[in-house]
Parts: C-alpha cells; sequence; structure tokens
C-alpha cells in the first residue's frame, strides 16, 4: 500500500478571502492560524500573538477563523479526490490521505500522479504540500513536519527507508499538549529519532499507550486502519462566496471549485450527467438557476468548465450573489469505452463542440438525429435533443441534406437536368410506402424510384421519379 498526504496549508485563509498581496492573516483566540505569503514574508507565523501580528506589520487584513467553512471545504476536496482514488480518508481540520498503491498505474507514476493533484489544486485556488510513505501514519507525519523539505525526505517508497525519514522530525508532528512536549524536552528528546530510542513500556507508562502505538503504527508494526469519507448518494454541494458578486462571469473561479468535486464524486460513482444546475444565492431576491447541458453523459472536468464559462459570460446577474449551489441529482450510468490506436473517437471528439454551440446558442439551437423505422426520406429520421451518436445516422446511400421540398427537375431527351445532364450512377431504388398515413400532417402514399446522379460540376445529386417527372431531393456531402 501507498498513502499520499496532502496538507491544505492555508485552508482557513482560502476558504475566506480571494488571493491578495497584501499581508492577510486568520486569528483564532488573538492568536495567528496562517496568513497569505505576503504575511508570511512579513513574520506572520502560526502560534503569533495577534498584537504582535499587527505591530510587525500594520494593516494587515485579519478575519476570524470559521471551522464550519473549513469542515464543507475539506468535504468538497474529498469529493474531488475520488477522481484519483475511492480511498480517502479526512485527516481533520487541513489534510486528507489518499490510497494510491493501487491506481499508480492508471496515471503512470507517483510523480505524475502528484503533478496532475498539483495542478488541480492549483486551479481552485488552494496551497498544497504532498507527502507519501505505505503508512498513513507516515505519511501524514511527514506532511506536517517536512513540509519545506525536499522530496527525497518526503516521499517514501520503501517500508526500509521509512525509519531513517522519520527521525528527524519534530515532535510537533505527534499533536502531544505543551506539558508533555515540556516534558520530553526536560528528557533531552527534540525528534522522533530520539523518541523511538526509548523504551515502548516506559512511554506507555509515562505518556499513556496512545504514544507507543502511534509509534509503531508510523513504522508499520501495527495496522492503522482509517475510516474511508462517505461519498453522498446525491450531489449538492454549496459554497459561500467571499463578498458579493456583480458580474456573471467572475463567478467562475469559485463554480470551478464545485464542479471539481462532482467530476471526483461522478468517478467514484462510475457515472456522468448529462445536465446539472448551477443555482445563484441573492442576497434580497429569490434563488436563480443555470442549467448546464451537455451533448451526453460526461464527468470530465474540462468539458464542464467550458460549457460553465460560456453560460456565464452571456448570463446577466439580475441581483448580487453570495452563495452557489450545484446540485446533480439524475447521474447516468457511465461504462468506459475503448477509444482508437491513435485517437478517440468522432463522438467524443465532436461533444466539445455540440455543447459550445448549445451554450452559445441555446440548447434548442443544436440537436441530434434518430433514425426512424419508415422508408421515406422525409420521415426516416427526427430530431432529438439528446447528443449526436454516429450509430444513429442514415443509412450510408443517403444524403444528410436533404431539401426541405423537393425540386421539380426539367427532362431533356429521357434525362433529367440540373444546370446540365445528369448521370445516373445507380441502378432505381424504388420505394412505395405511407399508405396508411392519415390527417392534415400526413405524407400519404409515396410512389418513388431514387438513384444518385452526378451532375456537370461533380456534384453527387439524390433524385427520383414518380408520376409527375423527376425531382431532386438531396445533395451528397
Amino acid at each position: 500500500m501507498l498513502w499520499l498526504a496532502l496538507a491544505f496549508t492555508r485552508l482557513p485563509l482560502e476558504v475566506l478571502v480571494a488571493p491578495d498581496k497584501a499581508p492577510v492573516l486568520v486569528a483564532e483566540q488573538q492568536r495567528v492560524v496562517c496568513s497569505n505569503a505576503a504575511g508570511e514574508a512579513a513574520g506572520l507565523t502560526r502560534g503569533l500573538p495577534l498584537a504582535a501580528a499587527l505591530s510587525l506589520a500594520p494593516g494587515t487584513g485579519v478575519h476570524e477563523r470559521q471551522p464550519a467553512r473549513e469542515t464543507e471545504a475539506l468535504a468538497r476536496l474529498a469529493c474531488w479526490a475520488g477522481g484519483f482514488t475511492p480511498h480517502v480518508s479526512l485527516v481533520p481540520p487541513q489534510g486528507l490521505l489518499l490510497e494510491v498503491g493501487g491506481c499508480l498505474r492508471l496515471f503512470g507514476n507517483l510523480r505524475m500522479l502528484c503533478q496532475r493533484i498539483r495542478e488541480s489544486v492549483a486551479a481552485q485556488g488552494f496551497s498544497l504540500a504532498m507527502a507519501a510513505a505505505p503508512t498513513p501514519r507516515a505519511a501524514q507525519w511527514l506532511v506536517q513536519g517536512a513540509a519545506g523539505a525536499p522530496a527525497s525526505a518526503r516521499f517514501c517508497l520503501r517500508p526500509d527507508r521509512l525509519a531513517d525519514l522519520l527521525a528527524p522530525l519534530p515532535l510537533s508532528v505527534l499533536g502531544l499538549d505543551v506539558a508533555q512536549l515540556r516534558t520530553l524536552a526536560t528528557l533531552g528528546v527534540r525528534s522522533l529519532g530520539e523518541l523511538s530510542a526509548l523504551p515502548a513500556a516506559g512511554l506507555a507508562r509515562r505518556f499513556g499507550p496512545l504514544l507507543p502505538l502511534q509509534l509503531a503504527q508510523a513504522r508499520g508494526e501495527v495496522p492503522d486502519l482509517r475510516s474511508e469519507f462517505p461519498f453522498p448518494e446525491h450531489f449538492s454541494q454549496g459554497l459561500e462566496l467571499p463578498a458579493r458578486v456583480d458580474h456573471a462571469a467572475m463567478l467562475f473561479f469559485a463554480a470551478r471549485r464545485l464542479l471539481a468535486s462532482l467530476a471526483g464524486w461522478l468517478t467514484v460513482r462510475a457515472a456522468g450527467v448529462a445536465e446539472c444546475v448551477l443555482q445563484l444565492e441573492h442576497e434580497d431576491a429569490e434563488p436563480s438557476a443555470l442549467t448546464l447541458a451537455f451533448a451526453g453523459p460526461t464527468r470530465e472536468l474540462e468539458r464542464m468548465e467550458r460549457v460553465l464559462r460560456e453560460r456565464l459570460e452571456r448570463l446577466e446577474l439580475r441581483e448580487p450573489v453570495v452563495e452557489l449551489r450545484l446540485i446533480a441529482d439524475a447521474p447516468l450510468a457511465l461504462a468506459g469505452s475503448t477509444l482508437g490506436l491513435f485517437a478517440q473517437s468522432s463522438t467524443q471528439a465532436l461533444a466539445p463542440v455540440v455543447e459550445r454551440l448549445r451554450a452559445r446558442l441555446g440548447k434548442t439551437a443544436v440537436h441530434g438525429l434518430q433514425v426512424v423505422a419508415d422508408h421515406r426520406p422525409e420521415r426516416a429520421t427526427a430530431c432529438v435533443a439528446q447528443g449526436i451518436d454516429a450509430r444513429t445516422a442514415p443509412a450510408p446511400q443517403r444524403p444528410l441534406w436533404l431539401l426541405r421540398t423537393p425540386r421539380a427537375l426539367p427532362e431533356l431527351n429521357g434525362a433529367p437536368h440540373h444546370e446540365g445532364p445528369l448521370r445516373r450512377l445507380t441502378r432505381a431504388e424504388i420505394l412505395e410506402s405511407g399508405w396508411w398515413d392519415s390527417g392534415e400532417a400526413a405524407l400519404g402514399d409515396v410512389r418513388r424510384e431514387y438513384c444518385i446522379a452526378l451532375s456537370a460540376h461533380e456534384e453527387w445529386l439524390w433524385i427520383y421519379r414518380d408520376a409527375q417527372g423527376w425531382w431532386l431531393h438531396g445533395v451528397f456531402a
């Protein structure tokens, strides 16, 4: 097994404010919890008294910590992590544990997986530290105690090297109280290596049985069972915005966090969505809804983001938005598909184009075609709202472009003409159907002889002859 620990180092701040170049911090009980890059450069470190922080950097923005928003953000990130592995565990208040040993081949190797995770987290606007180890507790301690260390000190793939990497870590990773840390300092113990050298029985008598148990779990000597994150049965997640938003395009950055969570949740469910709803909560008005429709069931984050961007760019807000909620209550089974050797299937390549056109022109402006069991060309296909599927296209001997009304063709010397004489390329295909039709829109009994003809301009035309003469009915692409 291989555990990847993710620590969202500035989560208390990044759930409250947008990125800012000026110093900003989050405080709890008059002490600094975390600050942005500008604040850290000014010396605003964790645990610093708030008064001292403001004396170091006057004018620093101060926000009170909101644990509830951190909990919600961590749950959204757990759903997002489902896009990499179904085995996700929460490490409150700011971390996740991912068991990735079984999915490395899917992403290539650990380095490539970590790169994809870094890029996805950065796109959502979160700061991240990572570490990996064969045991979950070791990975958790490495990400806490070796945040500024090189990758060789934070990533351990071999169990026999685990003790050496854990040894220099500070005792702060254990989560002990101040009195216990002071006692260990009095004994001259300042690192995990020095602590591990002490007898386990003596540690248990003085500090309780939990401390030696954790050391044994970190080394892999005792099982460390972790509760997996319970992915919800239905997806409905909200996100409170740091400030009121007056322009729809400015909602994209926050909404993409919700879409990333949806994509991971759908991956765990082996499902996709044909549409989802982004609900916009207003301060002084009823909520409004923005429907994101796709050409077919999907869980690809890029496709969902592309449709979202197109819709937001054309949306005018009637009231400022204070909160977002993404709802996907109709997931559809999405089985895997086999691609060609060198490229994706034509249907997959066409779907993003259809989605973008619908986002720009409207849902009814682009539609698919469905074959109907009727020999008459005017009744052989029907428009459908779902995505375009290559398997529903007409037969090869039928043109995709039919004239709305067949055009009469003159006949000279026994041959039909269209900007010159036409040369027939195929034998006549006789169609006789529709005698059962009734009503105003009925096409009625059709008796025609169809063939493919070549024009003087090298066009392939679909023509037919009936009792009234020759007609042009379609053009081949």
